[in-house]
């Protein structure tokens, strides 16, 4: 008996799934995740992913059994797997969803494509969020996000599965998954996945801990609780963004009149899943964007200069600004960091260490869990000016701190060994005086040395550079290749691709005249500007 063969990716669900909804309106399914040994080999891959991923195919596992089936893991190139399950008992057609991933997905789908149309194979892509592939025109996408919210969620319902005539061959349980030996970095305190975790994230958030989102998720101190939590569970496809979008107005709905400031909060979160998809079609429509400047205009910007020693210092929370050390410190840990903290990390990275994008990009993909490429790399050039088309935002780590964590309750909670210094020096600790440092026993030294060189005493780094003045040169370097000639002839094309179209024609007899729609598509990405790395929602 045939049967239609559903491809686990990132969608590790089993409700609203629309491959694993049609497949099984087409008749008995067999359903399957691919550990892919060159994925893994990507510079963005890390074991905190790994891990997240088998969690989730626990849980997505532990529910098919429920209903008679299981997922099945195989290890291998895709074409490869492919065939060898064809070979023991070949299936009517391939159903997956439509994955906006990084550079070796996107070369693998072309693969999996030709060995469908070699072997006469229908393959079926579903769109995973509210992106839409070989879209020709930008002002067609808001619309096109609207109509699939506003979709009915899809009920799996009950399953038929495929069964084998024989005993297992050559695949295991998300239980038996190992790890590549080589991948890294796997946070103590990360978040576990699962579709359960999931919904019960999403609940918590709802019902409860959204009451702090307008105005907590800015503070590295409170975002924690205040924002969604629900980025690892999207960018994994534990849950739906559909889902996520229905149940917030379901919610913001019953809210009583007097709950402005929580209406409000949960409007701002609606938003953020806008600009989550907004920010996906961009590596959607140019995938090159992964690894080469949007607007070639800024090529050679930075790549020529890069100093490895900043970089590692950055990597190792080493910068010598307490802030920033803190944030990596933070993320190294729980696999996690707010927007702000965030943006200003990749903002010290891009103008005062005036480090080139796709190497901070690639070791940042690996120590956020919620790594989401679409996002990842569009907000890295946003962040790092080489967009073209969006308002140059950079980050004093020293002024977030006063603002953000005025009584130094983030940093110390991160930096332990900063917790005797007074507020006063506590985000500028080489202003303290010798006779201080002396008597707290907290040395600021030169090579960033932080191992205590007596019983009872630290030396803590030096800043790499001077801030202020770094990020002056930084910025007139950036704004010098803005003002060429070759750079603002260049800009149009840009917008034209990629400028969001929200909100456009709202006022009454505002024509859209090139210039006006310009103008428009680029006060509408300084809003996303203001998003910042909105992985986190």
């Amino acid at each position: 008996m045939s049967y239609e063969l559903v491809w686990f990716k990132r969608d590790l669900r089993w409700q609203d799934h629309a491959a694993l909804a049609q497949a099984a309106q087409r008749g008995p399914v067999r359903c399957i995740y691919v550990v892919e040994p060159e994925l893994w080999l990507q510079p963005d891959a890390a074991l905190q992913h790994f891990e997240f991923v088998r969690e989730s195919l626990q849980a997505l596992d532990a529910e098919l059994h429920l209903q008679g089936g299981c997922v099945e893991v195989h290890t291998g190139a895709l074409p490869d797997v492919l065939e060898r399950i064809w070979q023991e008992a070949p299936f009517s057609q391939l159903h997956s969803h439509q994955e906006t991933g990084n550079g070796f997905t996107y070369a693998r789908d072309l693969r999996v494509g030709a060995w469908c149309q070699a072997h006469k194979v229908a393959w079926h892509e579903y769109p995973q969020f509210g992106v839409v592939r070989r879209l020709k025109n930008r002002n067609l996408w808001q619309p096109a996000w609207e109509r699939q919210m506003a979709e009915p969620v899809q009920d799996v319902g009950a399953l038929q599965f495929w069964q084998p005539n024989t005993l297992r061959g050559s695949w295991y349980t998300p239980s038996q998954m190992q790890a590549p030996s080589h991948l890294q970095h796997n946070p103590p305190l990360r978040q576990r996945g699962g579709r359960p975790l999931a919904l019960a994230t999403l609940h918590s958030f709802l019902h409860a801990r959204s009451l702090g989102y307008r105005g907590g998720i800015s503070s590295p101190l409170f975002a924690p609780d205040a924002c969604s939590r629900l980025s690892a569970y999207l960018a994994w496809g534990c849950i739906s963004m559909r889902e996520v979008v229905q149940h917030t107005r379901a919610h913001i709905a019953l809210l009583p009149p007097s709950a402005s400031r929580h209406r409000a909060g949960l409007t701002g979160f609606i938003s953020r899943l806008y600009w989550h998809c907004h920010f996906i079609q961009k590596l959607e429509s140019e995938p090159a964007i992964e690894w080469q400047n949007m607007h070639r205009g800024y090529d050679g910007l930075r790549e020529h200069d890069f100093n490895e020693a900043h970089f590692e210092a950055l990597k190792a929370a080493r910068t010598g600004w307490p802030m920033v050390d803190a944030c990596v410190t933070m993320l190294r840990e729980t696999g996690w960091l707010n927007f702000r903290m965030r943006a200003m990390l990749v903002s010290v990275a891009a103008y005062p260490l005036w480090l080139h994008w796709r190497p901070v990009g690639e070791w940042l993909a690996t120590q956020f869990l919620d790594y989401e490429p679409g996002i990842h790399w569009s907000q890295l050039q946003m962040q790092s000016g080489t967009t073209g088309i969006n308002t140059t935002r950079v980050y004093n780590p020293i002024k977030q701190a006063q603002d953000h964590d005025p009584h130094g309750r983030f940093v110390r909670q991160w930096l332990p060994e900063l917790r005797q210094v007074p507020d006063t020096w506590l985000f500028e600790p080489w202003l303290m005086p010798h006779t201080m440092q002396a008597h707290l026993g907290v040395f600021v030294g030169t090579n960033g040395d932080t191992d205590a060189s007596a019983e009872g005493e630290a030396r803590i780094a030096q800043p790499l550079v001077d801030l202020a003045q770094a990020t002056r040169e930084a910025k007139q370097l950036l704004h010098s290749r803005r003002q060429t000639d070759e750079v603002k002839a260049a800009k149009k094309a840009v917008v034209d691709k990629h400028a969001s179209r929200k909100n456009w024609g709202t006022r009454t007899g505002a024509r859209n005249t090139p210039t006006r729609k310009a103008t428009r598509a680029s006060a509408d990405n300084t809003q996303a500007a203001k998003a910042q790395l909105g992985f986190d929602f």
